[in-house]
């Protein structure tokens, strides 16, 4: 096999730190670490250091722009983008050591398994939950959203069939915090665009949203962990558009300056 593309993994943090550990030494087989951190008050940055990250201090811009910023860091056009509460398994990380020794496209997806309650979801809409996090940074680039980034490719996308594996928050109420914050930021995107949603939109989208993942993707079988999730995620559609609502009315905007 010939030596592969160089590899720089970028990780946007703040406040990460019981789950760094893991992550970082999940990337020990890529060339370089860069981490952009966004003022951790936990020792996230020590823990980088001591792995052999490079640490960059960047003010918060949105997840889109953040991840970006991120990826120009990097001294290698090849770039894996971890948040830090992933983990690259060793099948994933022998995959993507052989693709990049002769790749065949410029980007690559691949699964993403979420833990969450305790349990890895494998079904509804915790899986396969494909992630788009591997790619040569002079054909592709992470979107300027706010929340729900997502990497914009020029190239075709190759698919990678080994897990990623996602630790979610480890309690229920930090979970749902994080889920609050999304769905506000989710909220004023939609403002921005000029979206006003419907009365039906808000009780249709979370009723599709449960039959689409609880039922015909089988997220039953993921037991009670699965029905929390997608339940969560119903209520996620429904508040989002509330809050829409919400702004619209008021004129508030949460956004950050």
């Amino acid at each position: 096999m010939s030596e592969r593309q160089a590899l720089s993994a970028v990780l946007i943090t703040r406040d990460c730190a019981p789950t760094l550990g893991a992550t970082l030494a999940s990337l020990a087989f890529c060339d370089e670490i860069v981490v952009v951190d966004s003022g951790s008050s936990d020792n996230t940055c020590d823990l980088a250091r001591r792995a052999g990250a490079r640490v960059i201090h960047q003010d918060w811009l949105g997840f889109g722009p953040q991840k970006q910023f991120a990826v120009e860091q990097s001294s290698h056009d090849w770039v894996l983008c971890v948040d830090g509460d992933e983990i690259i398994t060793p099948a994933l990380q022998q995959e993507i050591t052989q693709e990049l020794a002769a790749p065949s496209h410029r980007a690559f997806e691949f699964p993403r398994c979420n833990r969450f309650l305790g349990r890895y979801l494998r079904h509804g809409e915790g899986y396969p939950d494909l992630s788009l996090r591997l790619f040569d940074r002079r054909h592709a680039r992470w979107s300027d959203d706010q929340v729900h980034e997502k990497v914009i490719t020029l190239g075709d996308v190759g698919r990678l069939k080994n897990d990623m594996l996602h630790h979610s928050e480890e309690s229920l109420e930090s979970y749902l915090a994080k889920q609050n914050r999304y769905t506000t930021l989710a909220a004023e995107a939609l403002v921005t665009e000029g979206f006003e949603p419907s009365a039906a939109k808000l009780w249709v989208s979370p009723i599709f949203r449960f039959l689409k993942f609880y039922i015909v993707r089988r997220g039953f079988l993921d037991g009670g962990a699965g029905l929390v999730h997608i339940g969560i995620g119903c209520f996620n559609s429904f508040i989002k558009y509330a809050k829409v609502i919400e702004i619209r009315s008021t004129g508030r905007d949460s956004r950050r300056p």
